[in-house]
Order: structure tokens, then sequence, then C-alpha cells
């Protein structure tokens, strides 16, 4: 009877502390220490750290970027606009249920915003909860008023974050050779843009850093910058109204697909008003062509962002594909 009381105090206590979220800095450096060594060692393993914001340059300046005030903002709806300060949000999982794996999230937004609500720090949150590391990617947004080269700005920050995760690995206990990624709509133009330009640095990497993705996750993507099936809203706010054929072919990502690609999911709607399906069918043909282990589905209906359906609907596809690649177990073999 005496150690299911004691039991007991254990779920209880650890279900106020999970259910109360974040405490006070004080509460936080004081309370843990009251509590018997056993029950604070218990809490320790079940509780994820607490979620933190890094600069993702550190003090670094930003690259590419002018000298102007920090005007960002979120929308009423869950948008974040006017970007100019990149950060790398945490999302580390609880050491009982972390495997070693991680995911960089990009959120979509058209380019002149961060879907936020949705697409961000409930990701992260998503992930960790199947213990993988998450970082959400607060991006640069192009801008001329920001940015030299606005075109650039977000595949640097895709490109820094990728380091700041590879360089932490030890810290955060994460694989350096499992770390994913996963982009949605416009975040997904910057996440297939990750995944087959990792041979250039946009960005400076004196110690060599792979910049390859392990693997990669694009949900209802913009893809290519051809006009005949390109978001125009997205390759507008990119590259302008008038890009030159080099840049649009650059941008255009199904025709920057190698061998070297990280295997792909792909998922989308067939009825997406916003962003043509025929962006993931032409960069699931180059990859299949390229010899890239991809998956892809389609539903038949879903529309953009997939607001008609169930979020578990979709995210048991992406959880499902993760662990069945073995990224989420050490001893599996990844797929070539």
């Amino acid at each position: 009877m005496k150690k299911c009381g004691i039991l007991l105090a254990i779920l209880n206590l650890a279900a106020i502390l999970l259910g109360a979220g974040r405490l006070q800095a004080q509460q936080s450096a004081d309370f843990p220490r009251q509590l018997p060594p056993r029950i604070r060692q218990y809490l320790e393993q079940i509780t994820p750290p607490p979620t933190v914001s890094l600069p993702l340059y550190g003090a670094a300046p930003i690259p590419n970027s002018k000298p102007t005030p920090n005007e960002e903002k979120m929308t009423g709806w869950g948008q974040m606009i006017d970007v100019s300060r990149p950060e790398l949000e945490v999302f580390l999982p609880a050491k009982v249920k972390a495997n070693g794996a991680s995911i960089i999230i990009f959120p979509g937004g058209g380019y002149v915003g961060l879907t936020w609500k949705t697409e961000g720090p409930s990701m992260g949150r998503f992930f960790q909860d199947y213990g993988i590391a998450a970082f959400v990617v607060k991006y640069r947004l192009p801008s001329e008023k920001t940015m030299a080269d606005p075109s650039l700005g977000p595949i640097e920050d895709a490109e820094q974050a990728m380091i700041l995760v590879r360089e932490h690995a030890k810290e955060w206990h994460l694989d350096p050779n499992r770390v994913g990624i996963i982009g949605f709509s416009a975040g997904g133009h910057l996440a297939s843009t990750l995944g087959t330009h990792f041979g250039t640095d946009y960005v400076a990497n004196p110690e060599h850093i792979n910049l390859r993705p392990d693997f990669m996750i694009l949900c209802y993507p913009v893809i290519s910058m051809d006009p005949a099936i390109a978001h125009m809203g997205s390759r507008i706010a990119l590259l302008g109204q008038h890009p030159t054929a080099d840049k649009v072919r650059l941008f255009s990502n199904e025709l920057q697909v190698t061998k070297e690609t990280p295997p792909t999911l792909l998922l989308h709607a067939a009825d997406d008003r916003l962003v043509d399906v025929d962006n993931s069918v032409r960069f699931f043909e180059a990859l299949r062509h390229a010899g890239v282990p991809v998956d892809m589905t389609i539903f038949r209906k879903g529309e953009h962002a997939f607001v008609l359906l169930p979020r578990d609907q979709w995210l048991s596809i992406v959880i499902g594909w993760i662990q069945g690649n073995g990224w989420t177990n050490q001893k599996a073999k990844q797929p070539n």
C-alpha cells in the first residue's frame, strides 16, 4: 500500500507539472531540489526541456542583410510577417522518448509570411511527442528593404539551420546522420531548395558541416518557378516581377534533382487551388528518374493546407513514413 501511495503521489505531481507548463524562473530553480531524488529523476526523464529560441546566426552579423529596424509582427490569423531576424525554435523530446532523430521545420506562407500558428510550433510539439527533436525555422522573408539579394535570404537561413542542428548534435543528444526536413507550401519550396542545393554553400561553412538532409517531407509544396504551374505569389515574392531565365531555372527545384537528393515523401491534394498538384507530380517524376527513393500520397479532396482533412489523417502518413524507413531507430538500415 505504501508503494502504491508513493507511485500515486509521483503521478499526480507529474500531471500537475506537465499541465502547468513552464514555471517561473525562480520556481524552476528551487522547486525540483525540494523533491526526493527518485521523484526528481523521474520527472527529468518524462518532461521535455523548455522550448528555447536561438538567434540563427548567434552574435554574428546576419548575412545578406541591410541595417533596418525589426518590424516583425504577428497577424490576427496566425501569420508572422516582416521577418528579418531569423531564429531557431528548439523542441527537444523528453529523455524517456528521445530516439536521436531530428527534423527541421519550414512553415509556409507564400514567402510573404510564415504560417506560424498551424505549421510552426504545433508541428514542433507533434514531432517532439514521438521522440524526434524538432527545430522550427523562423526564416527571413524576401524583401529588398532588408536584404541585398532577397532570393537568397531563405536558403541562407535554411542552410544555417542545418549547420546549427548538426553543430549541436552532441549537446542535444542527436544523431547527425538522422536529420530530416519538412516544409509546407512555400516552406516546401524552401525545403526542396535545401534538399537539391546542398552542394552550394550559401552561408559561411568553415567547418564544412554536411548540408544535405537525410530525408525530406514536402506537404502541398511549391516546387517550380515555371509560370505554367508555379504559385505566382511565391515566385514574385522570392524572385521579383521579372526574374532572369537563369534564376527561374535555378529555383525550379524539379530541375535540380540528382541521385544525391535525399529520400522524399510528397503529400498533396488533387483539388489544391492555390498550389497546383503538378508541382508534386513533376518533383516525383524527377526523383524517380534520378533513382531517389520517393513516396507520394495525393488526396482526392483536401484543398490547400489540407483544410478539409483531419490532421491525424495526413500526419499519420508522415510519422509512419519516418518510422517505417528506420529514421527513429539507430540500428535500422537507412534507405540508399
